[in-house]
């Protein structure tokens, strides 16, 4: 494990530093000038020109990209023209509404994807099944912000059961700080009326955002739960009388869930880019809907911390989804 460990530390450093090398490419080949594009559109031309002098955009390109990346280091992403404030400042603040979200919608679709991929392969053919095949085709063909419109319109217009949008009621203040995730921060200082609030709001989006990975968790579990009933030990099992919850959960299903996991990691990274159309649709106030309204004021350098921060988080998720896969199945730690 150690070694496997040390493996994909030093893996992940290299793709951190890909990362970094193509958005600072990505930087220098947009049509404009950098300094403009930091400065904003209506930054004067001695504005731009002090920019240039302090971003080193008149330096060496390879002087640049070793400022660039010092910087970063550093946590100095510039300044967000539409908020005024350190884009560092911001990612911290709108950062936990997104990873709350996220993990929330992770935990729906892991929890409802592993049993019904597991019932789907156990009434193979069945109307169940067909069922359960019909929500993985929607789940793969619907567009998340489609999906979150049709949700508004009928549970939130329609019904009336669920808010259209935000974290929480406009009059409502949020719990102490602690986390920066309501659900949690609510539940640590025992405000259990806005805990109530903060889960009825996040269930739309959560739904939204869902959708698509609970479809892949499905139809991989069901794969593989099909391949692993046919092995000869399940059957060896069956012919002596254990029970069929058993084989299902002992045997079968531990040995079915190693190819999902991996799927959940990617899946998990997925969602955070995900979050950009769900969030503007529900009016969540994450990394997202941040990077959307800083797109569309030509802010160019929160789109680029963006594009870091999501990046990164992508390739930790992966990590842990990695070593719990090692762990899990000891064949893999021999294949390094």
């Amino acid at each position: 494990m150690l070694s496997m460990f040390l493996k994909r530390s030093v893996l992940m450093l290299g793709m951190l530093l890909g990362l970094l090398v193509i958005t600072f490419l990505i930087s220098h080949v947009t049509p404009g000038d950098p300094a403009a594009l930091a400065a904003g559109p209506d930054a004067t031309t001695e504005m731009i020109e002090q920019i240039r002098t302090e971003r080193g955009f008149d330096k060496p390109v390879i002087q640049q990209f070793f400022l660039y990346a010092f910087g970063i280091l550093q946590g100095d992403f510039g300044t967000s023209i539409h908020t005024t404030h350190e884009v560092f400042d911001d990612i911290v603040a709108f950062f936990p509404a997104t990873f709350e979200l996220v993990v929330f919608s992770i935990l729906i679709a892991i929890l409802l994807g592993i049993p019904l991929g597991v019932i789907s392969a156990v009434t193979q053919n069945s109307w169940i099944d067909n069922v359960i095949r019909i929500v993985c085709s929607s789940g793969v063909g619907l567009p998340m912000f489609w999906l979150g419109l049709m949700l508004q319109l009928y549970f939130g217009l329609q019904l009336g059961w669920f808010p259209l949008g935000g974290r929480l009621d406009l009059m409502t203040d949020p719990p102490m700080t602690i986390t920066g995730l309501y659900l949690i921060d609510a539940l640590l200082t025992l405000n259990f009326p806005v805990f109530l609030e903060a889960l009825h709001h996040i269930i739309l989006p959560a739904v939204a955002l869902c959708f698509p990975a609970l479809a892949s968790i499905i139809r991989v579990n069901r794969a593989e739960m099909l391949e692993t009933l046919t092995q000869d030990y399940i059957v060896n099992a069956r012919a002596q009388g254990i029970s069929v919850l058993r084989i299902i959960g002992l045997y079968a299903l531990k040995n079915s869930i190693l190819p999902t996991l991996a799927l959940i990691g990617l899946r998990f990274g997925w969602m955070l880019g995900g979050t950009v159309l769900v969030e503007s649709v529900f009016d969540w106030p994450g990394i997202g809907l941040y990077t959307v309204q800083a797109a569309t004021a030509s802010d160019f350098e929160p789109v680029m911390a963006a594009t870091l921060v999501l990046g990164a988080w992508f390739m930790f998720a992966n990590f842990l989804i990695d070593l719990l896969y090692g762990w899990m199945d000891p064949r893999v730690l021999k294949k390094g």
